[in-house]
């Protein structure tokens, strides 16, 4: 499957996912970021991010935080606190 960008733009403000866009082209989704950092500049409530994948589903799998109803938590993150810690060895 070819890769796919995804540029997201998630306000830590209001903590939601503000925006998604997808670029089939590393180096267009590469000049998209660079032009929305730089625009998000005085803004330190946004987070800009590009990942490549395969697909969406793949980003919300990977990168649940931005997409899970839980703001600023991701699911995979809560099931490692959860998960128990083994017996130290006897000695």
């Amino acid at each position: 499957m070819a890769m796919r960008y995804f540029l997201l733009i998630y306000n830590r403000a209001h903590q939601h996912l503000q925006t998604v866009q997808e670029f089939g082209d590393r180096d267009e989704a590469g000049r998209a970021y660079v032009a929305t950092e730089r625009a998000a500049q005085a803004d330190a409530g946004l987070e800009i991010v590009l990942i490549g994948a395969d697909s969406l589903d793949t980003i919300r799998r990977t990168h649940g935080q931005y997409f899970d109803a839980a703001p600023g938590r991701s699911k995979y993150l809560d099931a490692a606190i959860v998960a128990p810690k083994p017996s130290p060895a006897p000695c």
